[in-house]
C-alpha cells in the first residue's frame, strides 16, 4: 500500500507533542539534578547532544532505553513510558487507554 502524503496539520501536532515531551523530560532531568552530559553518561550515550535533541523535540527516547532514562531521572519506569507514549504515539495511546493526549495533564505528572 503506498504511503500517503504528509498531512501538515498532523505534522504540526506531532512536533508540538514532541516539544512538550522534551520540556517534560528536561524538567525531570533538572529535578534530578543532572546535566545533559551526566544523563547521557548514565544511560550509556556517547554524546550528550542526543539528550539535547530529545529535549528540544527533535529526537525521541528509544523504547529500549526508556527504562534506563526513567531510572536516571528518578521516575517510575511504567509512568515514564506511558508519558512518552502519550506524546510520541497519541493515537496508540488513545487506543490503549481511551484518553486523548491532552485530556489529563495533571495525571501525566502524577503517573511519571
Amino acid at each position: 500500500m503506498p504511503r500517503s502524503a504528509v498531512d501538515p496539520v498532523r505534522a504540526a501536532a506531532t512536533k508540538t507533542l514532541r516539544q512538550a515531551a522534551g520540556r517534560w523530560l528536561k524538567a525531570a532531568r533538572e529535578t534530578a539534578g543532572l546535566t545533559q552530559a551526566e544523563l547521557a553518561e548514565q544511560v550509556g550515550l556517547r554524546y550528550y547532544t542526543f539528550v539535547s535533541q530529545v529535549e528540544s523535540g527533535l529526537g525521541r527516547v528509544p523504547i529500549e532505553a526508556q527504562g534506563a532514562w526513567a531510572k536516571a531521572v528518578g521516575l517510575e519506569e511504567s509512568g515514564f513510558a506511558r508519558t512518552l507514549l502519550r506524546h510520541y504515539e497519541p493515537e496508540l495511546y488513545r487506543l490503549l487507554f481511551g484518553e486523548t493526549p491532552g485530556s489529563d495533564p495533571e495525571g501525566e505528572r502524577a503517573s511519571a
